[in-house]
């Protein structure tokens, strides 16, 4: 794809956005059309790029001087850095073009025509230097549920539907660009779309998927999403959670959905959170994670880094193994200390861990607060830390990325919560769509 007659716009989903001096400004979340009387084809009018801090802005059409499949670049550095804001007659094509039912009609204009899903837009520079939607590729509905129907592009001009009730749109090509990105960014992407929609694309995740999003939500989003799906289908995805994660979810939630959930929790899934839920808030147990990795002393390095080697893992949970007695499920045997991952990459393959384990850093215990949780971590340069009960069973592991979670604003992850923050580098405003840029 490079800039010239005909650029779709669903392949430019996620693309980073550079200026001219090859910095990176950010990636791209939507295009955005604006429509036009009678029945011209809507023009597109820029794209919407989001930027750290989830800020997402309007970048117009004009200022961007290529687009292929590796990255959006623009013309100036020269940016506005104000929220973007959708206008009237404007509609995001990912979030309210892709997937929706629309008709087809006969190239002849005569029948009743062939209905289908919109799958992509096509747009084209015109003689005017204003680029318009010309093609939609469109997947046909077969009426057979064993049977995909086959794509296709016709003009813009032999579509009907295109705009129209949202009831009309399905979910399977936004998801398909939604699992493309990071959990963080598919949660701030669902943070954009109107409640009914995100709760709808959020249905259509598979479980693991969506557990992998819920865990990068607001407190208020979660609970949204999740009663919104039948009591198994939550039950599932709360299996798939972290169980620290899961239960700070659940603690959202009524007294009695809690048990109602938990009950339909497979026994082994809803122990750990069960457990994690009796501990008082801001403490090493209700922050900590029930599952870090844990191996016996007669483990050797070569078993602990093809453990840590494990793709599910998150980085800090595998950046140390913890030793202990068996059992090395928590509550394990007694607690005899750990190894960073570094020293593993230092020792023979052969070496057991029992004769290369740190005990010098004493654990925490389930009830220290989070202040000492900080100051110990930092002391100490650690991203993890051992919690063991008082017989000295390891129970558990807070890790940096649980601190952060606790100690930053409840509405951290809530965009909306800090729209009132100053934007940095204010340069230009936001043209009249059509206008010059």
């Amino acid at each position: 794809m490079t800039m010239g007659s005909r650029v779709y716009l669903a392949r430019l989903a996620a693309l980073p956005v550079f200026d001219p001096n090859g910095d990176r400004v950010g990636r791209v979340r939507d295009a955005v059309i604006r429509l036009r009387t009678t029945n011209r084809p809507p023009q597109v009018v820029g794209l919407v790029a989001e930027m750290a801090l989830r800020r997402r802005i309007f970048l117009p059409i004009g200022r961007v001087t290529s687009m292929d499949a590796e990255a959006v670049v623009l013309s100036t550095g020269m940016l506005n850095l104000r929220r973007f804001e959708k206008r009237q007659n404007e509609l995001l094509v990912l979030e309210e073009v892709l997937d929706r039912r629309v008709t087809v009609e006969p190239e002849d204009r005569q029948g009743d025509g062939q209905v289908g899903t919109v799958v992509d837009l096509a747009m084209e520079l015109n003689r005017n230097n204003e680029w318009l939607i010309t093609r939609v590729a469109v997947r046909e509905h077969t009426g057979r549920l064993a049977r995909r129907g086959h794509t296709y592009q016709v003009d813009y001009d032999r579509i009907r539907g295109l705009v129209g009730p949202t009831d009309t749109q399905g979910t399977s090509n936004l998801v398909a660009l939604l699992e493309q990105m990071r959990p963080a960014d598919m949660a701030n992407a669902l943070q954009d779309l109107p409640d009914a929609r995100r709760n709808e694309v959020a249905a259509a995740f598979s479980d693991r998927t969506l557990a992998d999003v819920l865990e990068e939500l607001p407190e208020h989003d979660q609970v949204d999403i999740l009663v919104h799906l039948n009591r198994e289908r939550a039950a599932d995805v709360l299996e798939r959670m972290d169980p620290d994660d899961a239960a700070d979810l659940l603690a959202e939630l009524p007294k009695t959905e809690q048990s109602v959930l938990l009950d339909l929790m497979e026994p082994e899934e809803a122990a750990p959170v069960r457990q994690l839920m009796k501990y008082n808030p801001g403490t090493a147990g209700s922050v900590m994670t029930s599952e870090p990795v844990i191996l016996t002393p007669d483990a050797t390095v070569a078993e602990a880094l093809a453990r840590i080697r494990e793709p599910e893992l998150s980085p800090v949970v595998a950046a140390q193994v913890f030793v202990a007695r068996a059992p090395s499920a928590t509550p394990s045997g007694k607690y005899l200390g750990m190894v960073h991952f570094q020293r593993l990459l230092r020792e023979p393959p052969s070496s057991m861990l029992g004769g290369i384990v740190d005990n010098d850093i004493d654990p925490l215990r389930p009830e220290t607060n989070l202040t000492e949780i900080t100051r110990r971590m930092a002391t100490y340069d650690l991203v993890a830390m051992p919690v063991v009960d008082g017989t000295f069973r390891l129970v558990g592991a807070v890790t940096v990325d649980d601190v952060l979670d606790h100690s930053l604003p409840r509405d951290w992850r809530d965009r909306d919560a800090h729209d009132d923050e100053p934007a940095a580098n204010l340069w230009g405003t936001r043209q009249t769509p059509g206008a010059a840029s």
